[in-house]
């Protein structure tokens, strides 16, 4: 049908008629963004993220506080916001996405999807302000009817930045502070989740799906418990319903600790977990001991090991060590010189040498072997 159409034109008429047709139903191609090009930056902190999807205008020498970007709030001359703060960027919104429940500067705002703006004054302060509305264009059509959170932040001053940038820095367990930069200015934001009930809330409903039918899902719920010293009766719960599925040292070696945590006797589950336990793990809970203070609990289990593998160097090189730390020196040099003559691999053999070193033996017969 459009073919016989355009056989009966003129060329002339032909081509621009191709190019009305072409205008009114084909679609442009995708061309490079600018002059501020869109960028996207997210944090994990714990298992929230805080992403921030943004364009970057560039300084270019002009003077941006006060100029190109305004002073507290202005009628920017179109859309129906007479009191509009900067739009934090280029184009579209900026737009900050918290996948959980958040603090901002100590105030809770909800998980979400936000417009992101600030108010910039002279003074050095700012308004931070995140808008329930994150789909206008600009900050043409702020209403501050919409904020969902409004706080106030010293700026500070940093190294030229010529396109501006957000970053994240200050990461630590539970929180980070969100930054824009951009000039010579930097715009400090904290951000806090509460990683824990975030952790065993998703904990709690993972464990509802095929997550809770093995013995692994619940182990884990229960060993972030043990981790972190928290949340100890629901952790019972979760662990012995690991132990029922599966009784094995990874599910006792939680209830030991569990127990332990909790003030109960735990003795008896950890020695059962070290019946069950292969080398690396025997050597793991020697250590672990140790790590507590109680030595001979450790020494016990180094001993078991050396006579379950009595071919591994590491097993005596361990076993040397938990006899140096609580001083038996003759026990120890034994050891570790036992675990020097079987050939032990370079760190196990590094190790062994520096122990027998730290109590005063010559060792050059086995540095020169190297």
């Amino acid at each position: 049908m459009i073919r016989s159409i355009f056989t009966k034109l003129h060329p002339g008429v032909l081509f621009a008629s191709l190019f009305v047709f072409f205008e009114s139903y084909a679609q442009p191609i995708t061309t490079p963004r600018a002059p501020s090009p869109a960028a996207k930056v997210s944090q994990t902190i714990g298992i929230s993220k805080i992403s921030v999807k943004y364009s970057r205008p560039a300084v270019k020498g002009r003077e941006i506080w006060g100029n190109l970007v305004h002073y507290g709030y202005v009628d920017q001359g179109f859309g129906s916001s007479k009191q509009a703060p900067w739009r934090a960027g280029a184009n579209e919104n900026t737009i900050v996405t918290f996948s959980h429940d958040a603090l901002v500067e100590g105030q809770a705002i909800p998980a979400g999807s936000y417009g992101f703006f600030i108010g910039v004054h002279k003074d050095g302060t700012a308004d931070i302000i995140f808008s329930k509305n994150h789909s206008s264009w600009g900050s043409y059509f702020y209403s501050q009817d919409e904020d969902q959170l409004k706080v106030e932040v010293k700026t500070l001053e940093v190294a030229h930045t010529e396109r501006l940038t957000f970053d994240f820095v200050d990461i630590g367990n539970t929180s980070a502070t969100m930054v824009l930069d951009w000039e010579k200015r930097r715009f400090p934001v904290k951000v806090e989740f509460d990683v824990h009930e975030i952790v065993l809330a998703n904990a709690r409903n993972e464990l509802r799906s095929v997550t809770g039918f093995g013995w692994q899902g619940p182990t884990s719920a229960a060993n972030y418990c043990v981790q972190n010293n928290i949340n100890h009766e629901e952790a019972l719960m979760w662990i012995d319903k690991a132990i029922a599925n599966t009784r094995n040292f990874n599910t006792l070696w939680v209830k030991a600790q569990l127990v332990e945590q909790m003030g109960e006797g735990s003795a008896a589950m950890y020695d059962e977990a070290a019946q069950m336990a292969n080398n690396r793990q025997l050597n793991f809970m020697g250590y672990t001991m140790m790590g507590k203070g109680k030595n001979e609990k450790a020494l016990e289990y180094f001993k078991l090991n050396t006579e379950r593998n009595p071919d591994d160097p590491n097993t005596f090189d361990s076993l040397g060590e938990c006899y140096k730390t609580i001083g038996e020196t003759r026990l120890a040099i034994k050891a570790l010189k036992k675990s020097l003559s079987m050939n032990p691999p370079a760190n196990v053999k590094a190790n062994s040498i520096k122990l027998l070193k730290e109590m005063g033996v010559d060792t050059s017969e086995y540095e020169k072997a190297s």
